[in-house]
């Protein structure tokens, strides 16, 4: 068999499914089932049985994905060992970090030194706009954001944290008074987007473009950065929804923040390139599985 033809086989052989199966490897349904067809006339007998309305491993073909798994994947990470070495890479496993906050997520990053001292561990600020640049470009091994993440090329992992989020609003304003705050008192006030530089899906679900009421953000500061966005709401400019964690790591004498009662809990989840992923980056996801999610 063909390196290909045996993957299409693992991954059919978890999704049961020959149209997931091609979305997952960005194929056609019909190179899927060539692919298997042709296992099936090589080995003399079904690998799956198929019907209209469900597919399933044979006992022949649960023996095969028994004996295969393993070997593949033991090959694909002999590979992406060979492609760091060629690229100049060390054992070195680079993270990088939307979020502000490693240092109340250390039991995770402390758990992987223990567990795997072979390797080195390297976190690295990222920002929020462009933020699967640095996976593409294989500047980072891996990267905590916050979720959804809905890139066909990536692979969203285990969830690290998850918290909630505060108004942030400059001293004065008038809104900085109440111990909690509604989303719907954005509606009166200028609000944040960093336009095409962040996924369509995170302009909606990070901070959405209608209220519980039905009235839409006035969403016109466009930020890029972190700073410029605490910059804005200082000078008056906007206010904004952050995650809880900023008030602990990023807070300032001229903001004020006020925990929001009506947006949904934010999640935040180690993701990586799908054809990068390796036995570090598998690693750090089980430590991750192990001791998280962590409830801040």
């Amino acid at each position: 068999m063909e390196l290909r033809d045996i993957e299409i086989f693992l991954i059919l052989a978890e999704e049961l499914h020959f149209g997931r199966t091609a979305d997952r490897l960005h194929v056609s349904a019909a190179r899927v089932s060539q692919a298997i067809k042709k296992q099936e006339r090589a080995i003399g007998t079904e690998l799956f049985e198929r019907t209209s309305r469900s597919v399933r491993l044979t006992r022949v073909g649960t023996e095969l994905y028994d004996n295969l798994r393993p070997a593949f994947q033991g090959l694909h990470e002999s590979i992406a060992m060979a492609r760091r070495s060629a690229q100049g890479r060390t054992s070195m496993l680079r993270i990088g970090t939307i979020n502000a906050n490693n240092y109340e997520l250390r039991a995770i990053w402390e758990e992987f030194r223990k567990r795997h001292p072979q390797w080195g561990l390297q976190l690295r600020h990222a920002e929020f706009v462009q933020p699967f640049a640095g996976l593409r470009s294989g500047d980072v091994d891996g990267l905590v954001t916050w979720l959804p993440v809905e890139e066909p090329d990536l692979t969203a992992g285990p969830v690290l944290f998850t918290e909630g989020r505060n108004l942030v609003l400059p001293v004065g304003h008038e809104l900085a008074q109440g111990s909690t705050a509604s989303f719907e008192m954005l509606a009166d006030n200028p609000a944040a987007t960093a336009g095409e530089l962040v996924p369509e899906y995170w302009e909606n679900e990070i901070t959405p473009f209608y209220t519980p009421g039905g009235h839409r953000l006035d969403k016109v500061v466009t930020v890029t950065t972190s700073e410029q966005i605490m910059a804005e709401i200082a000078e008056g400019n906007m206010i904004h929804a952050l995650p809880m964690h900023g008030r602990r790591f990023m807070n300032r004498p001229d903001l004020v923040y006020v925990p929001l009662t009506d947006l949904p809990i934010l999640r935040w989840g180690l993701v990586w390139r799908s054809d990068g992923e390796d036995e570090r980056v598998q690693a750090l996801a089980q430590v991750i599985r192990d001791v998280g999610p962590i409830e801040l």
